[in-house]
């Protein structure tokens, strides 16, 4: 397994959501428990962000991609699932220095939207997803 894969119980979780969604009409409610114990609370307010349909998956011509999430606060956030990194102050925080959380709300939001089909999609040429990836983040306060 190499640095940029979720743990192995993730990876499943993850994998047998997407063959429900695919072979039936149900959604996550049966998931509920076992994302809730996995991800802890950045579970229900991912679902929250599912629900709404806040998750765009932007794929340029070359076939590179990332996710944009709308947050709760109505801030865009970027989300690179190859690395498992999201823009937000709560992945920083949370994920990066205190070893809290697997993943905050967003990057969890895209995982599951892609898993349940529910990514809005968006199909950018190369120039605009690079100008994407160089946007400055905007200072909190």
């Amino acid at each position: 397994m190499d640095g940029s894969t979720l743990p192995a119980v993730a990876e499943e979780l993850l994998r047998e959501i997407r063959k429900a969604c695919r072979e039936s009409s149900h959604g996550t409610d049966t998931f509920s428990s076992r994302l809730k114990f996995i991800f802890g609370p950045s579970a229900v307010p991912a679902l929250d962000l599912v629900d709404q349909r806040s998750v765009t998956r932007v794929r340029s011509p070359s076939g590179r991609t990332l996710y944009q999430v709308l947050g709760s606060s109505g801030k865009l956030y970027t989300c690179y699932s190859s690395c498992h990194f999201c823009t937000c102050p709560a992945f920083g925080f949370s994920v990066l220095q205190k070893s809290e959380s697997l993943l905050c709300k967003h990057i969890l939001a895209a995982y599951l939207s892609q898993a349940m089909g529910t990514c809005q999609e968006l199909s950018v040429s190369e120039e605009q997803l690079s100008n994407i990836l160089l946007e400055p983040e905007e200072d909190e306060g």
